[in-house]
């Protein structure tokens, strides 16, 4: 069972962090964002350019004066800056809001080191040089879709990961309703309820927590997984007619809780 892909970090420190991956939808999002901002910024200097290049070689041409090669060396700096749009852009959000760009700051998503510490200058530097391999044929997708680590090319040559923004998530009081009460009373004697692991009893704890902060459909379809999921691993052939899925997660919760599993659980919310 596991609800997100986590990561445990060894700090300099010999301290461990734990992070959650961004994934490939969270990163998708983040860059549609920043490739929009990015084209709208070349856009506009490009009209510019081309507003400034066509009154100076106007101006030029009224004074009879020969400009020769102007116009290559106008394109060679329109190419260059346009370079240090695209790229600066990233390498320049990420390094000051500390692995973060627009898109991602609206992803919640940040760019850390593999050792859990902020980016510096090299690391965003090498993922914005490495970003136009990425997307050639959409190979970083696929590198992220392949890896554990969720790396592109990019991540793996400047030693970073993606991941959700840190932020406190709110402990509500888990509700148990009587039926799951009943059947949680019940579980021990009919089922092999020792198999559920504390990393699984952890997963249903954080689901039950933040399931009233959690969209309808998007709640129910985990629910019923995780359900499923429980109700193999403990040998329950069948959930109790009139039972939802939800119940029958608290009952499994509550069960495991008493015989003294809880406690064996990492705190994973």
């Amino acid at each position: 069972m596991r609800l997100f892909n986590r990561i445990t970090l060894l700090t300099p420190e010999s301290v461990e962090l734990e992070f959650t991956l961004a994934g490939i939808g969270s990163r998708a999002l983040a860059l549609l964002i920043d490739y929009h901002i990015v084209a709208f910024t070349l856009i506009v200097f490009w009209l510019l350019l081309t507003f400034v290049a066509g009154q100076l070689l106007d101006y030029l041409d009224a004074l009879s004066v020969n400009y020769g090669d102007l116009p290559v060396w106008l394109l060679a700096i329109a190419i260059l800056v346009t370079f240090t749009i695209a790229t600066g852009y990233f390498v320049f959000f990420e390094v000051t809001w500390q692995g973060q760009t627009i898109g991602k700051r609206f992803a919640k998503i940040r760019v850390i080191r593999d050792d859990g510490r902020p980016i510096g200058l090299p690391q965003a530097a090498l993922r914005a040089l490495l970003r136009p391999i990425d997307d050639i044929l959409f190979i970083g997708a696929f590198f992220i879709l392949l890896g554990k680590k969720e790396k592109r090319i990019g991540d793996w040559v400047a030693g970073t990961l993606v991941v959700q923004e840190v932020r406190p998530v709110v402990k509500a009081a888990i509700a148990i309703s009587q039926a799951s009460e009943n059947l949680a009373a019940e579980l021990p004697q009919t089922t092999h309820l020792s198999k559920l692991l504390p990393d699984d009893f952890a997963v249903i704890r954080e689901y039950l927590q933040r399931r009233n902060f959690m969209e309808h459909n998007a709640k129910s379809e985990l629910s019923l997984q995780l359900a499923r999921q429980a109700r193999n691993l403990i040998s329950l052939e069948t959930i109790p007619q009139g039972l939802t899925s939800d119940e029958f997660l608290e009952a499994v919760y509550l069960a495991y809780q008493k015989q003294g599993g809880g406690g064996r659980g990492r705190d994973e919310g």
